[in-house]
């Protein structure tokens, strides 16, 4: 990789961190108690991951260290940073397909494969939680509705949707960044007729 490139990846690396600590600060968020999801956390990780597997790791762990430093719980910090698992893995199948993202049905497996993973490396997080008996909000509702129905299927939900907005997102930055991308996302093609 040229310098060059290298300090702009790097730039856009730390613009996209910058926003995924934001983010939650501003973003709506859905509270279902006990969860709750904020809107388009997940967007500054998967432009990552349409970037890079080393700009996807990046941004996930320093989003993550974002979550630490404002003094979220901890169960929150480490389901953060579980991302690092989906973005690595997303990032690395974006790297060896890159027209994965040029199909709506294969953009939509795609998330949807991406997604399973983060729920369930999320649902681990709780899990080991919820069995430890220090998340009693969750252990009201029990295992099955709160952890799996609302962590696993919300998670699930919430990551299909964030990517959505992330493909909204990319599809003009990809003609602007200058730098070598692992996706691509078809727009649509201008009409020449008159």
């Amino acid at each position: 990789m040229k310098t060059d490139n290298k300090i702009k990846t790097m730039t856009i690396a730390g613009l996209l961190c910058a926003i995924g600590i934001i983010i939650p600060m501003f973003a709506p968020k859905v509270v279902i108690e006990p969860a709750s999801f904020t809107l388009a956390s997940h967007v500054p990780v998967f432009i990552a991951m349409f970037i890079s597997p080393l700009v996807a790791i990046s941004v996930s762990l320093l989003t993550s260290l974002g979550f630490l430093i404002s003094g979220t719980p901890l169960v929150v910090v480490l389901r953060a940073l579980t991302h690092v698992l989906f973005a690595s893995i997303g990032a690395y199948l974006l790297k060896k397909n890159n027209n994965i993202l040029l199909s709506i049905k294969s953009a939509g497996f795609f998330s949807f494969i991406v997604a399973i993973i983060h729920a369930t490396a999320e649902v681990a997080i709780v899990t080991f939680y919820y069995w430890g008996g220090s998340m009693v909000a969750y252990e009201e509702k029990g295992y099955l509705i709160s952890v799996l129905g609302l962590v696993g299927l919300g998670t699930v939900i919430h990551s299909m949707v964030d990517f959505g907005i992330a493909v909204i997102v990319w599809r003009p930055l990809q003609h602007i960044i200058s730098i070598p991308a692992n996706a691509k996302i078809r727009t649509k093609a201008v009409n020449s007729r008159n």
